[in-house]
């Protein structure tokens, strides 16, 4: 029993046509290991000028604890001030994260410091970067972007631990209702097969993202991440160019997370509950179908032999 990974491709640079063809338009991930050479950003951004520039900003974190239910899905855990929280995840390891930190609002001089690859596609949302900071062993849960972008995400200053996962395999990985994420009741990581038995035998891709290596996530990837030494990223997304994922977007971003919401400040637990509840039935209905449609190819190339060996 076990779950399928495979490296992600990874390049030092790539040519517009060939990241179309091969990456972007078959929706497939890349690392580019050298797509940073150019940023001031490289070099720049130590932990002592992130602080520089930063200040004493207040800044929200969140931690590995499962989501209350009575709270929305990016509830903070607590909050520190920016320095404090720098000097802590170089010091030690720690579960606290920062999570979609705006460069733009708390630090405007680091948008200088980047550039958005328009060289290999455009759609950029470059008044919406996002960056995102971890201690040693802290974690990322499973979840894909509720707004459907494609993101090119650069790591500095350590090294983090990636798992994706294709939309195809939502079910399987246990995909709560009218929500991005998965049941956080398993460790990908080593799962309990046993209690949680469609994840048996699904494919993903993993890799190590080094200081300044970035790593193309297509629309709607599910994906994992774990610190395994203190350090950030920054997140730089685009739009799809289809006009049926861009409307999802918007439902994802307005109708299924006012209603989740709702549900979830009226009826906490119970509607918790209930989704996961639903998450775990579906997962076992989608590995009840992937072994029907194994059998299904079965008898029919049993069949195919019978009817040659009849010649």
């Amino acid at each position: 029993m076990s779950i399928k990974l495979t490296p992600i491709d990874s390049v030092d640079n790539i040519s517009k046509e060939d990241f179309v063809n091969n990456y972007l338009n078959p929706r497939k991930p890349l690392i580019i290991r050298k797509a940073t050479e150019s940023w001031p950003a490289l070099q720049k951004w130590t932990f002592e000028y992130l602080k520089e520039v930063v200040g004493d900003q207040t800044v929200p974190l969140y931690n590995s604890s499962k989501a209350d239910p009575s709270k929305a899905i990016n509830a903070s855990a607590t909050e520190m001030k920016f320095g404090d929280y720098i000097d802590l995840i170089q010091k030690q390891p720690t579960d606290l994260r920062i999570f979609l930190f705006d460069p733009i609002k708390h630090a405007p001089r680091l948008l200088d410091d980047y550039r958005s690859p328009s060289d290999l596609m455009g759609g950029f949302l470059d008044k919406y970067p996002n960056m995102f900071f971890g201690g040693a062993g802290s974690v990322t849960f499973l979840h894909y972007d509720i707004d459907l972008a494609h993101i090119f995400h650069t790591h500095f200053n350590g090294r983090k631990h990636v798992m994706l996962f294709d939309q195809k395999w939502t079910e399987r990985l246990y995909c709560i209702p009218f929500a991005t994420y998965a049941l956080e009741d398993y460790d990908i990581e080593n799962p309990d097969f046993t209690k949680f038995p469609a994840l048996d035998g699904i494919e993903g891709q993993e890799a190590i993202l080094e200081h300044g290596d970035t790593l193309f996530m297509p629309t709607g990837y599910w994906h994992w991440m774990k610190y395994l030494t203190g350090s950030f990223s920054i997140s730089l997304r685009a739009w799809d160019k289809s006009w049926a994922i861009k409307a999802k977007s918007l439902y994802n971003l307005t109708v299924q997370r006012k209603f989740d919401n709702i549900m979830k400040a009226r009826f906490k637990k119970e509607y918790m509950d209930w989704k996961e509840g639903l998450a775990i039935k579906r997962a076992n209905n989608a590995l009840l179908q992937a072994g029907h449609n194994i059998k299904n190819i079965f008898i029919l190339l049993w069949g195919l032999f019978r009817y040659f060996e009849c010649f």
